[in-house]
């Protein structure tokens, strides 16, 4: 930590605190997440499963980046350099008189849907969605703080006491231990929700019948509803997924966008390529000819010679999926399963995001055993790194 200067603190959580610090050497700056927890070993600083699941993760343009690891073997201590953001959605939302512009809202909600579409991809699944985990700079928005985050194939049940309690899912409530990824979408969804009214919802559950959310919120247009609803549904199965909400008709614009900001960055790397003096010579040219159009190369290309079927490839040799490093990684099971010697290459089991309505034989048993619970009021904590 030498080569950093502490500039002041932005916030503390139960397992960290986070710092801005500035780089001496190239004085940029950066956030310092200090683990309160000490650590024995390098090794024991790499099976963490927040450092894995940022090494797999990253680069994503909506998960926080790490940019170094720090870890003080003498003192045990342990720091993770992450960029820098300007705030997150509690901060943004907090004490505001009137909400934020619905476009404003839309974008955020698609960044925040494509980080989660990206996480559960990828075998991980966050489980501590919350606007204090979710950071923006500007118009970008970036999902951080894994400190809680688990592999989707690893095996249930779960530790029940998890997520912060006004964004926890009902299996997480009323189940022990049986829930999966899609937790993350009922939490998304509350997030959502808190957006839209521009104020953090509060959590006394009373005991009332429900009003709906269309009638709290009658501003909001059918397909925001729409895509609500889908995000908070009561069964899990029947909730939709960050893959499904991504083509939802509520971020037809967004997708719109993003496919015109690819054309663009295509059309101008295209551009860039042709206009190397050296390139040229690779390039080829359109000439015409009468009403004909061929191609023709410039130069350095013969005809091919031979046979015209397609030379058979060399089999490659595929034992599992690479790691997130040149340590092992324990917690977060790998994707891909090692073939042996068989030389065979591994079935990929994908993740099933469409709902179903059959149920196993667990699932059945979760619902006759409900548990009731008494929930205290509880202060919050600033986080998102």
């Amino acid at each position: 930590m030498k080569k950093y200067k502490a500039i002041g603190k932005i916030g503390e959580g139960t397992f960290s605190e986070v710092i801005k610090m500035q780089n001496l050497k190239d004085g940029n700056y950066y956030a310092c997440k200090q683990m309160k927890q000490h650590f024995e070993s390098i090794e024991q600083v790499n099976n963490l499963r927040e450092i894995q699941a940022l090494r797999r993760l990253n680069p994503h343009p909506n998960i926080l980046t790490l940019h170094e690891v720090v870890f003080d073997r003498k003192t045990g201590s342990l720091a993770l350099i992450c960029e820098l953001m300007d705030m997150n959605i509690y901060e943004l939302i907090r004490g505001r008189k009137h909400p934020l512009p619905e476009k404003k809202i839309t974008n955020y909600m698609y960044q925040l849907c494509k980080s989660l579409d990206h996480m559960h991809k990828n075998g991980i699944f966050h489980r501590d969605v919350k606007p204090e985990n979710i950071l923006i700079k500007q118009d970008l928005l970036k999902l951080g703080d894994f400190g809680s985050c688990r592999s989707v194939y690893s095996k249930q049940p779960y530790t029940e006491y998890i997520s912060t309690r006004w964004y926890r899912a009902p299996e997480c409530l009323l189940t022990d231990g049986y829930y999966s990824y899609k937790m993350d979408m009922w939490s998304a969804g509350c997030v959502f929700y808190e957006i839209m009214r521009s104020r953090a919802m509060s959590f006394d559950f009373p005991f009332k019948k429900g009003s709906g959310i269309s009638l709290m919120t009658p501003t909001l247009s059918p397909q925001c509803l729409s895509l609500i609803y889908a995000m908070v549904e009561y069964d899990p199965d029947e909730r939709i997924s960050a893959h499904q909400a991504l083509q939802h008709s509520y971020f037809r614009e967004q997708r719109i966008s993003e496919k015109q900001a690819l054309v663009t960055r295509r059309k101008v790397g295209l551009t860039e390529h042709l206009g190397e003096p050296d390139s040229l010579k690779n390039v080829w040219q359109i000439s015409k000819e009468g009403k004909k159009q061929y191609l023709k190369q410039v130069e350095g290309h013969p005809e091919r010679q031979g046979s015209t079927c397609p030379v058979e490839l060399p089999k490659l040799k595929v034992s599992g999926v690479t790691k997130l490093s040149s340590y092992s990684s324990p917690t977060l099971r790998a994707v891909l399963s090692s073939s042996g010697t068989s030389g065979k290459v591994p079935i990929l089991k994908p993740l099933k995001y469409i709902g179903t309505n059959k149920k196993t034989d667990t699932q059945k048993d979760i619902k006759s055993n409900m548990k009731q619970y008494r929930l205290p009021t509880i202060e919050r904590k600033t986080g998102g790194y």
